[in-house]
């Protein structure tokens, strides 16, 4: 009798450790949300940064078109931000711009002006999903992915697209989106991003991102120099190559206003 009450206590304590196990173990979505925070921390803290980039559009055809511009971000706090990207080259496109002021808990704002029509228009939720003046980045694309618009899903660890090991998640978008859900690699050592596979309303695979080249700028923050937008439906394809980025330049908010758009030069 003493022998089979010590068993049963002995099972009793085991199911209490293996329960309280199971209750700490992080769920597929738990762990999907920490990798994409933590990956989100390290970018943030720059305060502000810019850029000089090119643009290389190319059609399934081989046909290709260039165009140089600058890209500028600031950071305002709570995890609000705000970005403006400037085309310098070829003159058809000078001095078209993209503003987008990206909020925490509510949608993202985006206007495009047009020198030629000497007018700003505002992108609305369902233009968000059109073309970035005819690439294969939608307007959406061209803003940051802020964690809090999408639910976050970990799917594997696996072998990077490149080489070295990466996290695999799955984020679906919970704002209004051109896309029914997006798959990400992010490298385990960095937590940079690899690789995005978009997939369309109907989940058919639409486009793929890699990203590439990256660099430490100021000792702390890994940047790209390289994306590659691949439209598996077209076959067209945009390459966005980014150089010098510099950090804590002393930017203003007030040069990232609709206002501020309509005196561009």
């Amino acid at each position: 009798m003493k022998i089979l009450r010590r068993k049963l206590i002995s099972s009793f304590i085991c199911v209490l450790f293996l329960g309280a196990g199971m209750s700490q173990a992080e769920t597929s979505a738990e762990r999907g949300l920490r990798l994409a925070t933590e990956a989100s921390a390290r970018n943030g803290g720059y305060q502000d940064s810019a850029v000089t980039g090119e643009m290389l559009l190319k059609t399934a055809s081989g046909q290709s078109a260039e165009r140089r511009f600058d890209a500028s971000w600031i950071e305002l706090g709570k995890g609000s931000s705000r970005s403006l990207l400037v085309f310098r080259w070829p003159g058809d496109i000078r001095n078209t711009a993209l503003l987008t002021h990206i909020f925490t808990g509510k949608n993202d704002d985006q206007w495009l002006f047009l020198p030629a029509l000497e007018r700003v228009r505002r992108i609305s939720g369902s233009g968000r999903s059109g073309s970035f003046v005819g690439s294969e980045f939608a307007f959406e694309d061209m803003a940051d992915q802020e964690v809090d618009k999408f639910k976050h899903n970990w799917i594997a660890d696996e072998r990077c697209p490149g080489s070295g090991q990466c996290h695999v998640i799955d984020r679906i978008p919970t704002t209004k989106s051109g896309y029914s859900r997006q798959r990400i690699w992010i490298d385990t050592a960095e937590l940079r991003l690899q690789q995005v596979q978009y997939f369309d309303r109907r989940g058919a695979h639409l486009k793929t991102l890699s990203v590439s080249g990256y660099r430490k700028y100021s000792g702390r923050f890994w940047r790209a120099s390289r994306m590659d937008m691949i439209n598996h439906l077209t076959g067209a394809s945009t390459r966005l190559n980014w150089k010098g980025y510099t950090f804590n330049n002393g930017l203003n908010e007030n040069g990232f206003t609709v206002n501020a758009l309509r005196r561009m030069r």
